[in-house]
């Protein structure tokens, strides 16, 4: 029967057994740790970061006990090791794993405690890098979740939190040259390929009910053809609204004469199969153009999510590279929110303008005194 470790027998940190190389901020992490347990007032030169700034939750911890405890006599601190075991005790209420040799490893292992406010920008990068990508990985998430019952609104507040992190990243690391994030974006993901059914079947509805009802998708330029998963039902929209803009009749055969004015009449493509497709009308164009924007607008926000992922991954990144990358990203989807805005909100009625009716000539006062004999003889 295995024997259940007593309390005091917790093990050392540099015992534990770790799956993944630790990674440089680690080692930063550590540095400034041994630099404040050395020099406990070079805390006063560290900012920037809080004890949930560091990678190594047992960091975070100790970083705790040394802001959090009042600074040792500097005269004392070097004869004795009295504050050094307050931190200790400190600390391991939150972390059970932390030893007094570990603590003398953290001093061994920093290179100048001097250094400790460079230590502490670098947790404080790695942090903002981490952060980033949790915002990006949830704004991902979100898009994709099929459970949510108002998904573009969800989506939007992610993508919205997901921009104030990246304007506090920018308020915190100044700009320099060469911005432009060297990492090359993923390919698309897996949802925008075309090949969704129930995508499909919506912009063939789109198309028929559009065509039946020229004068309601007159009025749908929030929708564009960066929005269809199929290239022929883009250009068979660009020919639909085409026709209705030049005021030209609209029905299955003028948007099939269109179309081959444009080429879309390529090998495989039947013109009795796009009259079918044409004609086929269910529903209203306002409704299945909505979907299809719905649709766009999540797909796009997966997108970013990931693209933003990508930047992050890469360590080379810097924080303002970062900044730049992920602005122009969500800029895309900036694009996308303000058309879904348009499509979405109800267009307000004009109400009728209010006619003023004559009104009747209003009876003058009464007369004080009877009129004069020589008025009424005139």
């Amino acid at each position: 029967m295995p024997r259940t470790p007593a309390p005091d027998e917790d093990d050392d940190l540099d015992d534990l057994p770790d799956t993944h190389p630790p990674q440089p901020v680690y080692y930063a992490e550590q540095a400034l740790l041994g630099a404040l347990l050395l020099d406990p007032h070079r805390l006063a030169d560290v900012t920037g970061i809080e004890p949930g700034s560091f990678s190594n939750y047992a960091h975070g911890a100790l970083f705790a006990a040394i802001r959090d405890l009042p600074a040792p006599d500097p005269v004392q601190h070097t004869q004795d090791t009295t504050w050094l075991n307050a931190v200790l005790a400190a600390a391991r209420k939150h972390a059970r794993g932390l030893t007094a040799s570990y603590l003398h490893t953290l001093i061994q292992v920093c290179p100048w405690p001097r250094h400790a406010s460079a230590y502490a920008r670098m947790i404080e990068t790695e942090h903002a890098r981490r952060t980033l990508r949790a915002h990006a990985e949830r704004l991902a998430l979100t898009a994709r979740d099929v459970t949510l019952p108002q998904p573009v609104t969800a989506t939007l507040a992610a993508a919205d939190a997901l921009a104030r992190c990246v304007d506090d990243l920018a308020a915190r690391f100044p700009s320099h040259p060469g911005s432009l994030p060297r990492t090359p974006a993923p390919p698309p993901g897996d949802t925008h390929d075309g090949h969704d059914e129930e995508a499909l079947d919506e912009e063939r509805l789109l198309l028929a009910t559009a065509t039946a009802h020229p004068t309601e998708a007159e009025q749908m330029r929030w929708l564009t053809v960066h929005d269809f998963t199929q290239p022929l039902h883009a250009g068979l929209w660009q020919c639909l609204t085409a026709l209705t803009r030049r005021g030209a009749p609209v029905d299955p055969v003028t948007v099939l004469w269109e179309a081959q004015q444009r080429g879309l009449l390529t090998t495989g493509i039947e013109p009795a199969h796009l009259l079918d497709l044409l004609a086929g009308t269910a529903g209203s164009p306002q409704y299945w153009g909505e979907r299809i924007l719905q649709r766009a607008v999540l797909w796009s926000a997966h997108d970013v999510g990931h693209r933003i992922e990508a930047f992050t991954e890469d360590p080379a990144t810097t924080p303002y590279q970062l900044v730049v990358g992920s602005r122009r990203a969500l800029a895309d989807l900036h694009a996308l929110r303000t058309r879904w805005k348009h499509a979405s909100t109800p267009t307000p009625t004009a109400s009728p303008a209010r006619t003023r009716a004559s009104a009747p000539p209003r009876a003058g006062p009464p007369r004080a005194t009877a009129p004069s004999a020589s008025r009424i003889s005139r």
